[in-house]
């Protein structure tokens, strides 16, 4: 079956996302979506987006890594789903969806997405990292010369090791660059590697940075190596409510494969 896709990139981390509507697309072929993710005999992708109908939303999102399993929430792919939708025409400007963690709301402005994300009412703090949930498991550990840390080694032992075990967490590594602005690089589980950006991610390394005291800002810069990302909330005293992911999404290609 010949399969149309299109390839969309969020400050460099890049989804094949697929109109599955129809559903037309076996997604038991996990093989077959981590062929397509493979940058060297694929398309290449840090994961695979499959937009399908929701009954009590304007579309549903499932997402996959690059490893071809079925994961937890991914930001970055959210905002990207979104700026889909309205090359659908699915939506204007305005959206709700369903992910695997629950419903979303979205909205484009300026060709910038705005993707509110879930409710985080809790945050451990540990000797030398922070650990939370943003949709998915974070891990946040500030350290310093960021550029020239070996993101690969250090985070694919912590991903591996105590206390994660075999389900992981990705792993965040952050340089505090000024009061409210933070460099971020980030290894993912799924992709087993570092990835230009991470939505969820640096959601969870600006309220991380808040709760720690690093800044008294709910409105926090965070500079990856695809590009810049805002994150915006507010704190009540459950914890962290009104998150907003707040960055670029754009279109790169659309080809045909076979399925």
């Amino acid at each position: 079956m010949k399969m149309t896709f299109y390839k969309y990139q969020g400050t460099g981390n890049d989804f094949i996302i697929v109109d599955n509507r129809l559903q037309k697309i076996n997604k038991n072929n996990t093989k077959r979506i981590a062929e397509l993710c493979d940058r060297r005999f694929g398309i290449g992708a840090d994961g695979f987006i499959l937009l399908e109908n929701d009954k009590s939303s304007d579309f549903k999102m499932v997402y996959y890594n690059a490893d071809g399993n079925e994961s937890s929430m991914c930001g970055n792919g959210g905002r990207c789903i979104t700026a889909f939708a309205k090359f659908l025409g699915i939506i204007v400007d305005e959206a709700k969806f369903n992910a695997v963690d629950g419903l979303h709301k979205a909205k484009i402005e300026n060709d910038v997405v705005h993707l509110q994300m879930q409710n985080v009412d809790t945050i451990e703090v540990f000797d030398k990292y922070l650990f939370l949930d943003t949709g998915s498991p974070h891990h946040i550990e500030m350290v310093a010369d960021i550029e020239n840390f070996n993101v690969k080694q250090q985070g694919s032992a912590i991903r591996y090791g105590e206390p994660y075990g075999k389900i992981g967490s990705n792993v965040n590594f952050v340089e505090q660059i000024a009061e409210n602005r933070f460099a971020v690089r980030t290894y993912e589980r799924g992709v087993e590697d570092e990835t230009l950006s991470c939505g969820t991610g640096v959601t969870a390394v600006a309220l991380a940075m808040h709760f720690k005291a690093q800044t008294s800002k709910n409105i926090i810069h965070l500079k990856t190596r695809g590009g810049e990302l805002k994150v915006s909330f507010n704190k009540n005293e459950k914890g962290y409510n009104n998150i907003w992911l707040i960055g670029s999404a754009e279109q790169v290609f659309k080809g045909d494969i076979e399925w």
